[in-house]
């Protein structure tokens, strides 16, 4: 059985699910032999996991000859950077969504910075990854979780199989908001919700179409968007933000973006930071002979009830409350793409081969997010 060594960057929640999805793969040895976090939680991380090497510094775990791939999972501010450096050290990448974005924002906020600006910088730098990733030969995998979906990979081998044309795609994330500080500054996350949330669906149907123009033998790009994006929550008194989590203060916690592709089709995604209840994380795909949805969450696999809220019980991510009518999550990392994602990820490296979930995807991924900031921002269509 291959061997494949992971070091893990960070040891926050996206490091915690990329941990226990690696648990679950087969056909390969794939263990994280170590893990560089400057943080207290370091060491139960590694006891969780039984990663025998913890490091303080991310160059310490770049030295390392037991690590044969570096799995990001750290703010995307530090993404470029760190991919860069890995790569020239030689390991294979594993990169946490977003792949980068524009943190150049003084602290004032961003409504007053150029998204074209924003947009030509990010194309900038994502060129010069590129150019390293094709310089090293080395395999990068884009942590995107929604391609690797169960209902999101059976639309593709149902579009594949049937000859399907894909007229128009609608996709969405959006919850009550994140708890971190961070995510309410732009020059932490590099956007709002669109970015943060947004990101999945959009990637989502981006893969979809590509799986078509694969099928087909053609090349279809996205061509131009259009978008709208605001800051909802800050309309409501203080007093009524009791069950919404979301405190934006130069970003957006609401945006619909509209993907204008290159054979006239169009994809529609929308992410929100307001919406109680639980998540609600979906993908439709309409095609000129089949429909194809995907409710990721909630879904119908199990529904249950509770007269009172029972204690210590997980029902699913974001709920606010256990009790009354709830959509019981039977295997979130399965359901929602997790296990299938590391499992593409250690075969690929092990193989050498180019993940489902690859750098163009991310490229592609963040034009598209940044080319709708633009669009926002003048009320016109951007052209990508």
């Amino acid at each position: 059985m291959k061997a494949v060594r992971i070091g893990m960057v960070g040891c926050g929640f996206a490091a915690e699910l990329h941990a226990r999805s690696l648990i679950r793969v087969a056909g390969y040895d794939a263990r994280i032999t170590a893990v560089a976090a400057n943080s207290t939680r370091r060491a139960a991380f590694q006891e969780r996991y039984q990663v025998p090497t913890g490091y303080d510094t991310y160059e310490e775990l770049l030295s390392d000859p037991d690590v044969d791939v570096v799995d990001i999972c750290t703010p995307p501010v530090l993404h470029a950077g760190m991919i860069t450096q890995a790569l020239r050290a030689g390991k294979h990448v594993i990169c946490e969504k977003p792949l980068t974005g524009f943190f150049d924002v003084p602290e004032v906020g961003a409504d007053g910075v150029d998204r074209k600006e924003m947009l030509d910088a990010v194309v900038a730098e994502m060129a010069e990854l590129r150019g390293v990733l094709e310089e090293t030969g080395l395999t990068f995998c884009y942590a995107e979780n929604y391609v690797y979906i169960p209902s999101v990979q059976k639309s593709r081998e149902l579009i594949e199989a049937t000859d399907a044309r894909i007229l128009m795609m609608r996709g969405e994330e959006a919850h009550s908001g994140s708890h971190a500080p961070h995510a309410a500054e732009w020059r932490h996350s590099g956007g709002g919700a669109l970015i943060r949330q947004g990101c999945h669906p959009l990637s989502a149907l981006l893969y979809l179409k590509r799986a078509e123009a694969r099928s087909r033998g053609v090349e279809i790009a996205v061509d131009s968007v259009i978008a709208d994006c605001a800051r909802i929550t800050p309309t409501l008194p203080s007093d009524r933000r009791g069950y919404i989590d979301a405190d934006p203060i130069d970003v957006e916690d609401y945006a619909t973006v509209v993907l204008a592709f290159s054979d006239g089709t169009r994809g529609v995604v929308q992410a929100g930071d307001f919406v109680v209840g639980g998540s609600r994380n979906q993908i439709e795909v309409f095609t000129d002979h089949s429909v194809y949805l995907c409710p990721i969450s909630p879904n119908n696999a199990m529904q249950v009830y509770h007269s009172e809220q029972p204690e210590d019980v997980y029902i699913a991510e974001k709920v606010g409350t256990t009790s009354g009518w709830q959509f019981i999550s039977l295997d979130e990392m399965l359901a929602r793409g997790y296990v299938g994602e590391m499992q593409d990820f250690v075969e690929a490296i092990a193989e050498g081969r180019t993940p489902e979930s690859d750098f163009d995807l991310a490229y592609d991924s963040t034009v598209a997010m940044y080319a709708a900031y633009l669009a926002a921002h003048t009320g016109e269509r951007t052209r990508v």
